[in-house]
């Protein structure tokens, strides 16, 4: 499999699963902060794939809906931290680790990302692309009772 080397960037990306905080789930260790990005092209999704990046795939649940891509995407503060701006109007304010936790509560408007690859493999054989966050611009929803 050939390395990436490459980040993706998403614009205007829709985002699911968050748990920026790190708590403990059924589907995640306590402390792994994360969540999922959707791919909304299947033929990106299809390349992003073939490259070895881990896309996983919904199904539709009901006929009314369509199959869904998504990208999990870690986010780790040790060696090198991602960049994450919380944006509401003019206000921006820097996320660390002790106050990232605020997006999984947040409504957000937009969100803008940057996701790196890191090149894995085992002594199994096995490899891929685990994707980590570098940088996101998270923009809240207007607050509709600010001028009342």
């Amino acid at each position: 499999m050939p390395r990436i080397e490459n980040p993706i960037i998403f614009r205007d990306a829709r985002i699911i699963f968050k748990n920026f905080e790190g708590r403990p789930s059924e589907y995640n260790r306590n402390g792994e902060r994360s969540f999922s990005v959707i791919i909304p092209d299947p033929e990106t999704a299809q390349q992003l794939q073939n490259d070895g990046w881990n896309v996983k795939v919904r199904a539709p649940r009901t006929p009314d809906d369509t199959v869904e891509y998504r990208l999990n995407v870690k986010v780790n503060f040790g060696y090198k931290p991602p960049k994450i701006e919380l944006i509401d109007g003019e206000n921006v304010q820097q996320l660390d680790e002790d106050h990232v936790r605020i997006l999984d509560q947040a409504d957000l408007a937009r969100i803008d990302l940057v996701v790196t690859p890191y090149n894995w493999s085992r002594s199994d054989g096995s490899e891929g692309v685990s994707a980590y966050l570098k940088q996101m611009k998270a923009y809240l929803e207007p607050d509709l009772l600010v001028n009342d």
